[in-house]
């Protein structure tokens, strides 16, 4: 791919094109699902800047690639994938999420409150881009009901938002830092431990 030009003028009128040529409004739950998917590997990329854990960083700019391949299943209709022999997005990576969330869960240990964003500055920011995922998946949720959404996009985006938690977490461990709980002061209290 070459671009020689940034700016093409054709979308002046609040139109783009998808994947397969199709002229669709700027506005379209397609568009804003892989918009987002867009926005969430930005802030990623403000993540990794501020995250100073060689294996976090690592794990999260394989996540941006990984991204651009979710953004690249959005913008193409299904039946464009089968005519143009373009895979789907693949099992293996939801899989592979799953071990790093298992991997991140056995180092930190169980969580026994709630916690607030915090602490560290990658801490901070994988918290809000857990935030942007869970919009991304609430967009592509609503889009795979008035349209074909491939099988393995919405369980990517579910189990990188619980991912991108826990490495919340393990960025502030790692760093020394401690997570901040949830100082409870209306609504449900905690129950007390019994004495043995």
């Amino acid at each position: 791919m070459r671009i020689t030009r940034v700016y093409t003028r054709t979308g002046d009128g609040g139109d783009t094109r998808l994947g397969g040529g199709q002229k669709v409004r700027k506005e379209s739950l397609r568009i804003e699902a892989y918009g987002t998917v867009d926005e969430l590997s930005s802030y990623l990329g403000v993540a990794v800047a501020a995250c100073e854990d060689a294996e976090i960083r690592s794990i999260l700019e394989e996540t941006q690639h990984r991204l651009f391949d979710v953004g690249g299943d959005l913008c193409v209709l299904d039946r464009d994938k089968k005519k143009f022999g373009m895979p789907t997005f693949p099992k293996d990576e939801v899989d592979l999420l799953e071990r790093v969330i298992d991997r991140a869960t056995d180092e930190l240990g169980p969580l026994e409150e709630f916690i607030i964003p915090g602490g560290s500055a990658a801490s901070a920011h994988l918290h809000v881009a857990r935030c942007i995922c869970r919009r991304a998946e609430r967009i592509v949720v609503a889009l795979s009901r008035k349209e074909d959404v491939s099988d393995q996009v919405v369980p990517y985006l579910n189990r990188l938002s619980d991912a991108l938690f826990v490495l919340a977490r393990l960025a502030n461990k790692r760093a020394g830092r401690r997570d901040v709980f949830w100082k409870r002061k209306h609504g449900l209290k905690k129950k007390k431990k019994k004495k043995t």
